[in-house]
């Protein structure tokens, strides 16, 4: 994978401690709301319980942090933040990649995602089926959003995500050699590009083709020190 630098409005997050709050820092008034809300979300998206979806809801609030206008409340997760928390908490370090994430995390496409788009998105990087991760890579690999990915698509995700030898002479021909192979192996119906049908059989022959342009699950170290913090260490105060 990539060892590039990353861009500057991917900044440090800093993980909440929850262990050093106490309880009473929460008032009763938004206990009620949390768990108001948190019962309506979890009617309407896969995986996740009502009391993880009350823990997730005051993870996303304190990743929201402080609005940056005093006075008034941001509308959810800008894409800088957002971007931040993808390399911090989920160790995603492809800046193509990222930005492919938050647009299909950012489902209204407001530039914000919102308490949620959070919620859902989580569900299927964290514990979504086959067929959802089917459907989230092809969505985050479809850069431009015409339910293709072309060969232009394939050729920028795959040169961000190798790495560069100094010796190579032409590093660009090698990789529209590697897009020809993936097209040869993936291309179903042979127009030169893939359609979501495409993708989904490729995958389904051979699984380890889900992320063939890139990182944008999280692993599986990250999805349980993740788990743990928010659901176990949250459920103990």
């Amino acid at each position: 994978m990539s060892t590039q630098p990353l861009s500057e409005d991917v900044v440090p997050v800093r993980l909440p401690n929850y262990k050093k709050k106490k309880p009473t820092e929460m008032s009763a008034m938004n206990r009620k709301l949390i768990q108001t809300l948190a019962e309506t979300i979890s009617k309407q998206v896969e995986h996740f319980n009502k009391t993880e979806v009350e823990c997730l809801i005051r993870e996303f609030n304190v990743l929201l942090g402080e609005p940056t206008i005093p006075g008034r409340a941001a509308n959810g997760l800008d894409r800088g933040k957002f971007r931040s928390i993808l390399h911090n908490i989920f160790g995603m370090t492809d800046d193509m990649i990222m930005d492919g994430v938050f647009r299909t995390f950012d489902k209204d496409n407001d530039g914000f995602v919102s308490m949620k788009e959070w919620i859902e998105g989580l569900s299927v990087i964290l514990r979504g089926t086959l067929d959802e991760k089917i459907k989230y890579c092809f969505h985050v690999y479809d850069l431009n959003g015409d339910n293709y990915i072309s060969r232009e698509e394939m050729f920028h995700m795959l040169k961000n995500s190798l790495i560069r030898q100094p010796t190579e002479e032409d590093p660009d021909e090698g990789i529209k050699d590697l897009v020809e192979i993936t097209l040869k192996k993936m291309d179903h119906d042979h127009d030169g590009r893939l359609s979501f049908d495409d993708f989904e059989k490729a995958v389904r022959e051979e699984n380890l083709l889900l992320e063939a342009f890139g990182t944008c699950l999280s692993d599986t170290t990250s999805i349980e020190t993740f788990e743990q913090r928010v659901f176990q260490e949250q459920l103990e105060l």
